[in-house]
C-alpha cells in the first residue's frame, strides 16, 4: 500500500526522460505545478514542443545520461525503450530520487493518480498501477458529482477560515463552526442563494458564535 500525498514541486527540478506521447502527458501534467521541467530525449515530438512553447520547459535533445538526473526532485521515465527506462529507475534509486516508470508498476516509487480538479479542490484516484483505466473511469464519475461550484465554494471557505482563525480563539468552537460551514447544508444554501447571501448568512453565524463564546 502506497502513502497518498500531494507534492509541492514549485521551483523544484522535475525531469522527464522521453519525448513521445507518453512523455508529453507527463509534462502536461506537471505544467500547473510550477516545477522546473526538463525534458531529455534524443528526439522530441513536435506536438510536445509546440504545446510547451510558451512555458518554461527546458528541452535537451540528447541520449539519456545519469548526469541529467542530478539535483532532480522527481523523475519520469517515459521512453519507448524498456532497458533505458529501467536504467533511469536504477540510477534514481542510487541517487535517492523519486521515480515513475511508465507502464512498469514494479519500477515506480509513486503513481500519478487520475485527478478531478475544481479550483483548489483536487480529488485523486489511484489504483497503484493495477488499472489506470479503472481510475480514469472513477474520475469521470466524480467529475459529474463535483462541479466548478465546489471549487468556488472552497474559495469562499478559504477566505472565511482565515477570519475565523483570527477572531475565534477557542479551538473547539472553531472546529464546530468550520465543520458547519463546510457541510452539505451550507453548500446547498450557497447554491440556492448565491455567494453574496451565503456570505451574509455566514457573517451572522460568526457573530453569534463570538457573542456566545
Amino acid at each position: 500500500m502506497k502513502y497518498p500525498i500531494f507534492l509541492n514541486l514549485k521551483s523544484k527540478r522535475a525531469v522527464v526522460i522521453g519525448g513521445g506521447s507518453v512523455a508529453a502527458r507527463k509534462v502536461l501534467g506537471l505544467l500547473d505545478s510550477q516545477a522546473r521541467i526538463v525534458v531529455v530525449a534524443d528526439k522530441i515530438d513536435d506536438v510536445l514542443e509546440n504545446r510547451c512553447r510558451n512555458s518554461n520547459v527546458e528541452f535537451v535533445e540528447a541520449k539519456y545520461s545519469k548526469e541529467y538526473l542530478v539535483s532532480a526532485s522527481i523523475v519520469f521515465a517515459a521512453t519507448n525503450d524498456r532497458s533505458v527506462n529501467e536504467q533511469v529507475y536504477k540510477d534514481c534509486q542510487e541517487l535517492e530520487i523519486l521515480c515513475n516508470v511508465a507502464d512498469e508498476p514494479e519500477f515506480c516509487d509513486f503513481f500519478v493518480p487520475a485527478v478531478v480538479k475544481r479550483g483548489d479542490l483536487q480529488i485523486a484516484v489511484c489504483t497503484e498501477g493495477d488499472s489506470p483505466s479503472y481510475a480514469g473511469h472513477i474520475r469521470k464519475k466524480l467529475e459529474d458529482i463535483f462541479t466548478e461550484k465546489h471549487g468556488e465554494f472552497l474559495a469562499e471557505l478559504e477566505a472565511i477560515r482565515e477570519r475565523i482563525m483570527e477572531e475565534i480563539s477557542d479551538s473547539s468552537q472553531r472546529k464546530v463552526i468550520l465543520g458547519e460551514l463546510a457541510g452539505d447544508a451550507s453548500f446547498d444554501y450557497y447554491l440556492e442563494k448565491g455567494p453574496e447571501e451565503w456570505e451574509k448568512n455566514t457573517e451572522e453565524k460568526i457573530k453569534s458564535h463570538i457573542a456566545n463564546s
